[in-house]
């Protein structure tokens, strides 16, 4: 039977027809891996999600994490799930060999945890947050500092959280109130007590590890006492919940308290916290009130710390909001082909005694269908493609092509996290409707697949946010030169698409929307206002995103126009559709930003 959560076969075209993952084998990093260890840890991944996390998942939707006066509780089924995932070694297994990892190519890996997103969203979070953690320990903490906290989180014993927002700051990291004051010299670096409180911190109290590791911003503050103004004096912080003692067991309980369980619209089975950390009252470490943390890295550098682990978030709930929107998408396939119900239009259908027709057979269910086809499968294949820049980096030998590579991700990061989180959400609405009035039901699966979804254009940046980093930050950075790389590769592709008379149609299409949008990017930054220029940002995203996955999609037509299977026409099909009915979107959004409308800004408060 065909896995409900992701398309094995879109994986294995996506990997070895497309990206030719094989390739990647032929570096030093890689070279003990084969197509074979690749597709064994597909189905490690594919078999672990299946039978461990998609059971529960409804589960834990309908009992949610809880505060018993104690500890926060879940449901049983969560940490046997959570070791399970450990055991396979996937907390670490993009980890080189050295730390217990398997030195798996980030492409390879992304492909397999697609399949943890789709099964169990919820109980995903917690590894998923962790990995981050750890990676960024690897590349900011000390030696101590990996050793005493990463190695334990890639062994599954202790899990990771990331702690930004405040309840009075939200995304305005600029105006966060927690403080950290110097107090000693450790064994992990310079010791600190750390005051405030953090909100929305996901996994951040529960009972399914054996410590938690928080990393904490907060402000160290001035000579004169006082915190310096803005982000620059934010640093970064190791807080653990239990104290590490020299020889590796735990100590005391740290001064981090849980303050109040947030309750969401979806993720319900990922606890969601406010945390108080130096409240000073039932816990006091080493006799005195404040949280002991350890300085991560320098001072004041905290927030590039951190965009380190905040870029591998935002690329990861892209990838979650894929997986959620195509695990819906099989979901509505699947029932859409064994729902009958009504007739076919004309002749044959007037006869009321004859038998029903499945519902894929009405052309407006094909519609939804094949939009929801052409969102997922072109998100899957844009996030996979990130996770291979990754890997290229890591192991390209000359540094200006690192740096490349690197620049690439990070003007193609935005369109990763966000144009995800829009569309496959739009899927998942469109799964309830196929499913008609049982879609709405919590008989039918699809209806938490949505309200998981509506997570992701919020988190990690809203979708606003990322269209400001994108249009006022990565197309003008260094003179352009990202928006540049982007432009070459999409030009790349339209040249060979040129050199098949099927592609032709797609390839003058996307040439077109290509000049615009670099046109209207000029255009928009000659307005000699930030404000303006930067008032309608999330169109020019939407208008970015839209234009990248036709670029995504015209690569995979050319692949499946060298095949001839009905799963390759299938993708011959999800591209036609892509760039009849999708793409002509974008000539409005493109006109309205080189107009330079100002109609947002003049609206006045009281007007509302």
């Amino acid at each position: 039977m065909n896995s409900l959560l992701i398309s094995r076969r879109d994986i294995e075209f996506l990997l070895y027809e497309w990206l030719d993952v094989d390739s990647l084998t032929r570096a030093g990093r890689y070279a003990d891996h084969s197509r074979e260890t690749f597709d064994a840890v597909l189905d490690t991944c594919e078999r672990i999600a299946t039978e461990m996390f998609a059971p529960h998942n409804q589960k834990s939707d309908q009992h949610e994490p809880h505060f018993d006066g104690e500890a926060v509780r879940v449901i049983d089924e969560v940490k046997p799930a959570l070791q399970a995932f450990a055991d396979a070694g996937l907390i670490a297994s993009t980890q080189d060999y050295a730390v217990g990892g398997m030195q798996l190519p980030m492409v390879v890996n992304m492909a397999g945890l697609s399949y943890f997103y789709a099964a169990n969203v919820a109980t995903s979070s917690y590894p998923l947050l962790t990995i981050g953690n750890a990676n960024l320990l690897l590349a900011h903490g000390n030696e101590a500092q990996v050793d005493t906290f990463a190695k334990p989180e890639w062994e599954g014993r202790y899990f990771g959280t990331m702690c930004l927002s405040e309840p009075q700051a939200g995304s305005s990291l600029s105006d966060i109130s927690t403080r950290a004051d110097y107090e000693c010299e450790s064994k992990y670096g310079p010791q600190y007590r750390v005051t405030g409180n953090k909100m929305w911190i996901s996994g951040g109290d529960h009972e399914l590890s054996e410590n938690i590791v928080h990393l904490v911003l907060a402000k160290i503050p001035g000579p004169d006492g006082k915190l310096i103004p803005g982000v620059k004096g934010i640093s970064l912080l190791l807080v653990p919940k239990y104290i590490v003692n020299d020889d590796g067991t735990l100590g005391e309980r740290n001064d981090v308290q849980l303050a109040g369980i947030n309750h969401k619209m979806g993720y319900r089975g990922t606890v969601n916290c406010l945390l108080n950390f130096g409240e000073g009252g039932r816990y006091r470490p080493q006799g005195k009130g404040g949280a002991v943390g350890y300085l991560v890295g320098e001072a004041h550098q905290g927030l590039a710390y951190m965009f380190h682990m905040m870029n591998e978030a935002r690329i990861g709930v892209g990838l979650g909001a894929v997986a959620l929107g195509y695990t819906g998408y099989l979901h509505a396939l699947e029932y859409a082909r064994n729902r009958p119900q009504g007739r076919p239009i004309g002749v044959d259908g007037k006869d009321p005694s004859s038998a029903q027709i499945r519902i894929i057979e009405h052309a407006d269910v094909k519609r939804m269908l094949l939009a929801q086809k052409s969102y997922v499968e072109g998100a899957l294949a844009f996030n996979l493609y990130c996770a291979r820049l990754v890997d290229e980096a890591q192991i390209a030998a000359d540094l200006d092509e690192r740096a490349k590579l690197t620049m690439l991700l990070d003007i193609l990061t935005p369109i990763a996290k966000s144009w995800p989180a829009q569309w496959c959400l739009a899927a998942n609405d469109l799964a309830i409707q196929v499913h008609g009035g049982y879609g709405y039901t919590r008989d039918y699966k699809v209806e938490q697949f949505y309200r998981d979804n509506r997570l992701n254009p919020i988190h990690e940046g809203t979708h606003g946010i990322q269209a400001l980093d994108l249009l006022g930050r990565k197309v003008v950075m260094r003179d352009g030169a990202a928006f540049k790389l982007f432009a070459d590769r999409v030009s790349k592709t339209i040249a060979k698409a040129n050199e098949n008379e099927n592609l032709v149609g797609f390839a003058t299409a996307l040439q077109v929307r290509l000049r615009r949008l670099a046109d209207v990017t000029r255009t928009v930054w000659t307005a000699n206002d930030p404000t303006l220029t930067l008032a309608n940002a999330s169109i020019y995203l939407e208008a970015f995103g839209h234009i990248a996955i036709a670029w995504i999609w015209l690569e995979q037509a050319i692949v499946a126009e060298t095949r001839s299977s009905d799963f390759h026409e299938g993708k011959r099909s999800a591209a036609r559709y892509f760039f009849h009915w999708e793409l002509p979107k974008v000539d409005a959004q493109l006109d309205l930003l080189a107009s330079l409308d100002s109609t947002t800004l003049d609206m006045r408060d009281a007007c509302y």
